[in-house]
C-alpha cells in the first residue's frame, strides 16, 4: 500500500488550487503518512500537508523513508525545511519523483532547532534568501512551489512586512502563500507558546487577499471548526488551512468538509471510516509495524460523540502491545457503536 515511489501521475495545479480550499497543516510529530491516510478516508477533497521535513535529511542525510506514502493520499503536498537554495532544489526534485502534488517551504515554523539551522520563521527577515529558495526550486520541478509564512517575527511591523513580503514572493513567481495569522516570537517563547499567545490578526491577513487579489492566499491560525472555515471564505479568502483542531477533533473538521467546502459527496461516517483502515492496519502490520503507530492518530475520531471515551482509552491502554493488532480496534470500536445504538 505504501510506495517509495508513487505510481499515480502528480496532480495538476488547478486541481492542486481547488483542494487547496481546505488543507490539514503540516504538523510535526503528527501529520505522517498514517495521520494522512486517515484524513483521506474522512475527505476526499481537502489538500493534506506531510510533516516539515529538513532539506538537509534528505539531500546529506539519504533519509529518503522521510518522504514515502501512499497513493491514496493524492492531492498531497511536502512541506521542505531549508535556507540553502542548492539543496532545496535538490531535495525538491527528490520529492517530486516520489509523487508530491506540492512542494511546500517552511517560512513559519518558530522552534529553536529550526531556527539554528536558519531557517522557519527565522526567514522572515530575509526575504530575499527565500526568493533565491523559492526559484532555485521552481528552476527543479514542475509541480507548484509554495510558501506557509507568518505575518511577522519579533518587533517587525507586520503591516509593513507582510505586503512586502508576499510581494517579493509575487515577483518570485510564487502564486500561493498560506499565512499563520500570528507573529512568531523567536526569543521568549516556546514553540507552543507561538500558537497560542501571539495574538491572531485576521483582518491583515484579509486585506493581504484585497491588496494581492491575483495570489492564492491561505489563511492559517486558531480556526477550530468547518463554519470558521466557511466565514473566511465567505469573506474573500481562497483556502483555510486547519492544524490542530483537524488533528485533534478529525471527524468535526474533515466528515462534512467535502460538502461543505467543495459541494460535493456526502459526509463520511467515522465509523465506517474506521473499518476502512483496518485493511491499512493489517498492511503496516504485516510490514513489521506497530498499532500504535496508526491509532495514535485516531484516538480524537469521535471527540464530543457517545462513547467517545471508551474508545479513546481502550485503544491508549492496549495499543501499544506488542501483539496488539486489529482486534485490538475493532474491540474499542464496539464501545462507540454500543453507546451510540
Amino acid at each position: 500500500m505504501m510506495q517509495d515511489v508513487s505510481t499515480q501521475e502528480n496532480i495538476g495545479f488547478s486541481e492542486v488550487r481547488k483542494a487547496a480550499r481546505l488543507s490539514v497543516a503540516p504538523m510535526m510529530d503528527w501529520t505522517d503518512r498514517h495521520c494522512r491516510f486517515l484524513h483521506r478516508l474522512l475527505s476526499r477533497e481537502t489538500l493534506l500537508y506531510t510533516e516539515m521535513v529538513t532539506a538537509p535529511a534528505l539531500v546529506r542525510g539519504g533519509a529518503v523513508h522521510l518522504v514515502n506514502f501512499s497513493d491514496e493520499e493524492h492531492p498531497v503536498a511536502l512541506q521542505l525545511g531549508g535556507s540553502d537554495p542548492d539543496e532545496l532544489a535538490k531535495a525538491a526534485k527528490l520529492c517530486e519523483a516520489r509523487g508530491y502534488d506540492e512542494i511546500n517551504l517552511n517560512v513559519g515554523c518558530p522552534s529553536d532547532r529550526v531556527q539554528s539551522g536558519t531557517f522557519g520563521a527565522v526567514l522572515m527577515k530575509s526575504p530575499s534568501l527565500v526568493v533565491d529558495c523559492v526559484k532555485a526550486m521552481q528552476d527543479a520541478v514542475s509541480v507548484e512551489v509554495t510558501v506557509k509564512c507568518r505575518i511577522g517575527v519579533d518587533d517587525q511591523d507586520t503591516k509593513e512586512v507582510l505586503p512586502d513580503f508576499l510581494d517579493q514572493m509575487g515577483r518570485a513567481g510564487v502564486s500561493r502563500v498560506a499565512v499563520h495569522a500570528r507573529k512568531a516570537w523567536l526569543q521568549g517563547l516556546s514553540p507552543k507558546e507561538n500558537r497560542d499567545i501571539p495574538p491572531l490578526d485576521y483582518p491583515l491577513v484579509h486585506q493581504m487577499k484585497r491588496d494581492f487579489a491575483d495570489m492564492h492566499l491561505s489563511i492559517n491560525g486558531g480556526i477550530a471548526t468547518l463554519d470558521e472555515a466557511e466565514a473566511h471564505l465567505a469573506a474573500g479568502m481562497d483556502g483555510v488551512m486547519i492544524g490542530r483542531a483537524a488533528y485533534q477533533n478529525p471527524a468535526d473538521i474533515l466528515c462534512g468538509a467535502d460538502r461543505r467546502i467543495y459541494g460535493v459527496g456526502t459526509d463520511s461516517d467515522p465509523i465506517e471510516v474506521v473499518r476502512q483502515m483496518l485493511p491499512y492496519i493489517e498492511a503496516h502490520l504485516a510490514a513489521g509495524g506497530k498499532l500504535h503507530q496508526v491509532t495514535r492518530h485516531m484516538l480524537g475520531l469521535f471527540a464530543g460523540r457517545p462513547g467517545a471515551r471508551a474508545w479513546r482509552r481502550y485503544l491508549s491502554e492496549n495499543a501499544p502491545s506488542p501483539d496488539a493488532g486489529p482486534e485490538t480496534v475493532e474491540a474499542a470500536l464496539a464501545f462507540v457503536q454500543r453507546d451510540a445504538a
